[in-house]
């Protein structure tokens, strides 16, 4: 049995390069849809219960999608298929959601709202899971923590240009930043636009550009990939039920990491927009649509720092770890995570935000590869896709509770204040950090 090759830089780079894309569209989700979401009728309290879209469909997709891709041998490939089919999926559903108003006729609009949200996440999920697994598949151990670095840097730039987009169409191509011709802004319906291109595109790139291992290949770098061919008829379900019944102990730790850093995530996400427009643009209840979608577009010019700053963190991050080992190194990013939510809470100067947006940067960049590096090593080759499939119930389990009762913290304990909400999220990064297993890489 060998040791699979070194790839070159810029063949990790092709074999993640669809994840630009996939960011650039759920950044534009995660900046847009809750201004969507209000805009047809969506309360401040009821905003993290149409968020749960995205985990439900996450829990339930990720881990088939996995499992059948361990077991899909093809002439495309064994995880390009999803990868390709998902990329189809999501582009349609970017095209339609600033469009919901459309489908009013036969449903109502928010409710066409939440059914598109949830139909875009299960895309993604279907899209983004097979690259997750392509870094195990095809990269030797030494080499995961650079993989799983580079489809951060990706992440943060896709995240960084969609989350600008739609103020740089109102700031530089003229388009519309207000709902006076509609209930969604022009700025947002070309954005998701040029965002489900650029989706398009870089996955093809990946998909075009990456070789898959052969069965027979594997063959020669493990010993159980003879597990997935004998195992390929065996129902899926009962399967994945015993694979989390023997979960790897490391797994089960770090667990507890991402359902606090997780939680947070989601709290920030939901409640950036409301939180900053109250706290910062003093928006008060009656004031004009065009002030809260001023206050939207500065939150996305935020999320567009803290992306990008995690986009530059990614690449320093193989060279941290190597020195102070990965464990260390995801503890410092969700302390910094931490302190840099909680200083929301005080600053009142909407440019002074920018410097927890580094803070917060930091951590999102250590978040998207640190668990993974410590968890690949961990995991045997045969089930890489289906463990990195349930690996994200400990990132979906987080925000279906945040779903369920953020909405609850923030009417009942905060009185509907929802700069508490970052509080509360900056408290739970600590703690995420407090629950980081300790790791001999």
């Amino acid at each position: 049995m060998g040791n699979k090759p070194e790839l070159s830089i810029s063949q990790v780079i092709n074999m993640s390069f669809g994840f630009l894309g996939i960011q650039m569209g759920f950044a534009l989700q995660n900046g847009n849809a809750s201004r969507i979401l209000q805009s047809f009728g969506a309360d401040v309290e009821h905003l993290s219960l149409f968020w749960l879209a995205a985990p439900i469909t996450g829990m339930i997709v990720q881990p088939i999608i996995g499992h059948y891709s361990d077991r899909t041998w093809t002439a495309l490939g064994r995880r390009r298929p999803y990868i390709l089919v998902g990329a189809l999926l999501t582009t349609l559903t970017l095209f339609l959601m600033p469009n919901a108003a459309m489908f009013t006729l036969l449903l109502p609009p928010l409710w066409i709202g939440a059914g598109l949200l949830m139909f875009m996440d299960a895309s993604i999920n279907v899209t983004m899971e097979p690259f997750r697994a392509l870094i195990g598949d095809n990269l030797p151990s030494s080499q995961r923590s650079l993989g799983f670095s580079i489809q951060t840097f990706l992440i943060g730039v896709g995240a960084v240009v969609g989350s600008l987009m739609p103020y740089v169409f109102t700031k530089y191509f003229g388009f519309s930043g207000t709902t006076a011709a509609g209930p969604i802004p022009e700025n947002v319906i070309y954005s998701f636009y040029a965002g489900g291109l650029v989706l398009l595109c870089t996955v093809l790139w990946s998909v075009l550009k990456t070789k898959e291992y052969s069965p027979k290949e594997l063959q020669s770098f493990t010993e159980n990939i003879d597990q997935v061919q004998e195992n390929s008829t065996a129902f899926g379900l009962r399967t994945i039920l015993r694979d989390i019944k023997a979960m790897p102990q490391v797994m089960k730790k770090l667990g507890w990491v991402q359902f606090f850093s997780w939680f947070a995530l989601f709290m920030m996400w939901v409640y950036s927009t409301p939180a900053i427009a109250e706290s910062v643009f003093y928006l008060k209840e009656g004031d004009r649509t065009d002030l809260y979608m001023e206050a939207a577009n500065w939150v996305g010019v935020l999320f567009g720092i803290y992306n990008g700053v995690s986009a530059i963190y990614a690449l320093f991050i193989p060279k941290i770890a190597r020195r102070y080992g990965r464990s260390r190194t995801h503890a410092f990013g969700l302390m910094v995570g931490g302190l840099s939510l909680i200083s929301l809470f005080l600053i009142k100067d909407a440019n002074m935000l920018i410097l927890p947006m580094i803070g917060i940067g930091i951590a999102w960049g250590s978040i998207l590869a640190m668990p993974y590096a410590i968890l690949s090593d961990h995991l045997p080759a045969s089930k890489m896709g289906v463990y990195m499939g349930l690996f994200n119930f400990f990132i979906t389990l987080p925000q279906i509770v945040c779903g369920f009762f953020g909405g609850m913290i923030i009417k009942y304990f905060f009185q509907s204040q929802s700069i508490y909400g970052l509080l509360l999220a900056g408290v739970f990064m600590f703690l995420a950090a407090f629950f980081v297993p300790k790791s001999k890489q």
